[in-house]
């Protein structure tokens, strides 16, 4: 359900805002929007909890579209699987992190009352640096990783712990590398390999600008769904297209 719209959004917004939520299927009846905001700047706040990761994106893209609006802060999390305290989603991000072998170079470090500790330095030579912060369910990744796929990769390793509410991927790419579908499609293909519930070789992947369209034959609903859900979660994914049969 969309909840009340503060009185500081300008009456067009909010009907514009209000009409284009509500008329979206895919964000489900337990979509709710909790407070909204524009300010000066034209930049609007967007305050709630969406089902999954894929409503989430398809509220933001919709209310980016609308006219006036110039950006969106976003405070849309995502409704739990499980509930999980902040310590505990600290701990499974973090052993995700050491145990991902693409990260064996990469120092770990996590935040705990505002200090960063290093939990896990690198072997030999350093290739990357990753810095774990939790709150409120929120994940926060920042440090240094040499490609994109890399940084992709770890924001749905955060994302994989049931109990995280949202993921703020700020880890920076260095040297900077430019994006591409192929670079897309580079990362929905290491993810999905990740995923032990998604027989990858089965699944085929086209991308184009920033939308992924899943095509091939599995088993089971929960294998093409689980697939979906892993593609929804990739940083710079906007539409997920999931065409992928299903047949025992």
């Amino acid at each position: 359900m969309i909840g009340s719209i503060s009185s500081d959004v300008p009456s067009e917004i909010e009907a514009k805002v209000r009409a284009v939520l509500r008329s979206e299927p895919r964000l489900g009846p337990s979509f709710h929007l909790r407070d909204l905001r524009l300010e000066r700047d034209g930049v609007i706040l967007l305050v709630g909890e969406a089902p999954s990761v894929a409503a989430k994106k398809i509220a933001l893209e919709k209310v980016a579209a609308i006219q006036g609006i110039s950006g969106i802060a976003d405070h849309l999390h995502v409704v739990p699987a499980t509930t999980m305290g902040d310590k505990e989603i600290l701990d499974h991000v973090r052993n995700g992190m050491i145990g991902e072998p693409n990260f064996k170079d990469f120092e770990v470090s996590e935040s705990k009352g505002g200090r960063l500790r290093l939990v896990r330095g690198a072997p030999q030579g350093v290739r990357g640096r990753i810095d774990i912060e939790v709150g409120d369910g929120v994940v926060i990744l920042n440090g240094s990783f040499p490609d994109l796929t890399s940084k992709r990769l770890a924001g749905v390793i955060a994302w994989w712990v049931p109990g995280v509410r949202d993921v703020v991927n700020g880890i920076a790419v260095e040297p900077e590398e430019e994006d591409s579908p192929d670079l897309i499609a580079e990362a929905v293909r290491v993810v999905l390999e990740k995923d032990p519930l998604v027989n990858a070789s089965q699944i085929r992947q086209g991308v184009r600008h920033r939308v992924v369209r899943l095509t091939g034959l599995v088993p089971a609903d929960s294998e093409r769904e689980a697939a979906e859900r892993d593609v929804w979660m990739i940083f710079g994914v906007d539409t997920v297209i999931n065409e992928i049969e299903v047949r025992p």
